[in-house]
């Protein structure tokens, strides 16, 4: 007696084309934002398009120089000191003008509470180290 055919499951090919690896970026949305907030005027798409580039390297650069100086103190943490250096070193903090300074002129209120230490009653500093 003849079997009747019985068909052979095919198995799926597992989708294995080759992608780049994605880096984190800020939203553009963010970037849009900021600058039209310090511009105050109209931009067209091609120069937002050029701000935005400048700004991924500019970000790129940064992090690679936090990089290198937490490597050069021989460590595996980018501490606030590290930030502050940079800062010094591009000319944004001066003996003139403090980080602190900077926090309290540029970020709202509630970024302040988080950077800037603060006494509070019952001898308790805000925020804890």
């Amino acid at each position: 007696p003849l079997l009747p055919l019985q068909s052979k499951a095919v198995p799926k090919r597992l989708r294995t084309s080759p992608r780049k690896p994605h880096e984190p970026q800020v939203p553009r949305s963010l970037i849009k934002e900021i600058f039209r907030h310090f511009v105050k005027m109209p931009v067209t798409r091609d120069a937002f398009k050029i701000v935005e580039k400048c700004s991924d390297r500019y970000f790129k650069q940064l992090s690679d120089d936090l990089e290198a100086y937490t490597q050069h103190a021989g460590r595996k943490t980018v501490e606030a000191a590290d930030l502050e250096v940079l800062m010094r070193r591009q000319g944004l903090v001066t003996d003139k003008m403090p980080l602190n300074v900077l926090i309290e002129r540029f970020l709202p209120l509630e970024y302040r509470k988080l950077l800037i230490p603060i006494a509070v009653s019952g001898n308790k500093v805000i925020p804890c180290k």
